[in-house]
């Protein structure tokens, strides 16, 4: 039986797995991604496993989850923050030529949306909006079971989403950004702030669940902020369902209900208010890239 690669580039890991035409890993790799070194030493290190170790294996077929922005007509990386000297790679040309084997690449927030839609908590759902709230804040819009790019391939780019008047930018995105304002790394800068004093954003949840004052004001500001970019997203495309995905909501499922309680009071119909939290975990993006 035929098989086909999923591959998961981040920037402190390579990952890759073999992968059932069912969704199901039937092995999987994983390397430390050396970024300074640049794509082609470290895509090699995945190559040569592919070919060497998983040779016994017929595969059909590789699909690359990576970081974006992205050219997706052309399979190739833009600019990506994480993946400094990487620019202008073509990840798909590289790569299928070097394994000889048909290749697809998409933006890794995509194919952890398209795991959830196909095999994950979204399962038989017509429409999906998928989001990630980890390190960063990221989007996919999937639809029939296939992934939306856009004319651009920046269908689904909430991260740069206003929600609020705060003059906050980050990365140079907008001020008042939705991942300026609800990301894991932002969750613990406005708490520093607020606090006086350094905090991880595993700390401030602690606070939060101790009922220190000023962590619940963060927490419940966040609510409220995360709720505004939900709330757009349901006016605006009207999916069936709104999958959440990252460390932030996975490590934090207790705030689900109060999430999906805020965002009923900001769009015109509380009933199309279907949030829920993503079931398949760090394997999203292996499994959707494979799916590609």
């Amino acid at each position: 039986m035929s098989n086909l690669i999923g591959i998961d580039i981040g920037g402190t890991n390579l990952r890759a797995a073999v992968i059932s035409k069912d969704g199901d890993i039937v092995e999987i790799f994983k390397v430390e991604n050396e970024v300074e070194k640049g794509p082609t030493y470290n895509l090699d290190k995945l190559v040569n496993h592919i070919k060497g170790q998983w040779s016994n294996y017929e595969i059909e077929k590789v699909g690359v989850g990576v970081p974006g922005p992205l050219d997706l007509k052309e399979g190739k990386l833009l600019n990506p923050v994480n993946l400094k000297g990487w620019r202008n790679f073509n990840i798909k040309n590289y790569l299928s030529e070097k394994l000889n084997l048909p290749v697809k690449v998409n933006n890794d927030a995509n194919v952890a949306g398209l795991a959830e839609s196909l095999v994950g908590s979204a399962k038989n759902c017509e429409s999906v909006f998928y989001i990630t709230v980890s390190t960063g804040v990221g989007g996919a819009l999937i639809l029939e079971n296939k992934i939306i790019n856009g004319a651009h391939s920046q269908t689904a780019e909430i991260y740069n989403m206003i929600i609020n008047e705060d003059r906050y930018s980050h990365s140079g995105a907008n001020k008042g950004g939705l991942e300026g304002q609800c990301s894991g790394i932002n969750i613990a800068r406005i708490a520093s702030e607020a606090y006086g004093k350094k905090l991880s954003t595993k700390e401030v949840f602690e606070l939060y669940k101790s009922n220190d004052k000023k962590a619940v004001q963060v927490i419940e500001n966040w609510i409220d902020n995360i709720s505004i970019g939900i709330a757009n997203i349901i006016s605006v495309v009207d999916p069936e369902t709104v999958v959440i995905g990252g460390a932030v909501l996975i490590y934090n499922t207790y705030l689900l209900p109060k999430i999906i309680e805020c965002t009923k009071t900001k769009v015109a119909d509380p009933s199309m208010v279907d949030i829920r939290i993503a079931e398949i975990g760090d394997n999203a993006g292996l499994i959707g890239a494979a799916m590609l």
